[in-house]
């Protein structure tokens, strides 16, 4: 990539990474449980989050708890694919735009991109 291009022209990578978000389904922040002690009437499930300072744990049914299963995945996966944009972007700048005149050459290790 040259120095002339603007900082809107995204990379494939970063460009794919945008798609691949744009289908992400539900999201839900929080753990999953699934408790279940013999004798007990079967299995029980929780959902356990925060909210402000207090953690929230609720029951849910067999069917909430599998719904909610896809869409505590999806949240992670929006994690990481949102770290890899990060890293794309913080590479991009560093390569594309001026710098301020340094003293040292900035490495990957100090700036974060290792």
């Amino acid at each position: 990539m040259s120095k002339t291009q603007s900082a809107e022209c995204f990379p494939v990578e970063y460009e794919r990474l945008q798609k691949q978000l744009a289908q992400t389904g539900w999201l839900a922040l929080g753990s999953l449980l699934e408790r279940g002690l013999p004798g007990q009437g079967g299995p029980r499930y929780q959902w356990s989050r925060r909210v402000g300072p207090k953690t929230v744990t609720v029951a849910l049914s067999l069917e909430q708890f599998q719904w909610l299963q896809k869409a505590v995945a999806n949240q992670r996966e929006v994690w990481d694919i949102l770290m890899q944009m990060q890293q794309i972007t913080a590479e991009y700048m560093l390569k594309n735009l001026p710098n301020p005149p340094r003293r040292k050459r900035l490495s990957k290790k100090r700036v974060g991109l290792n």
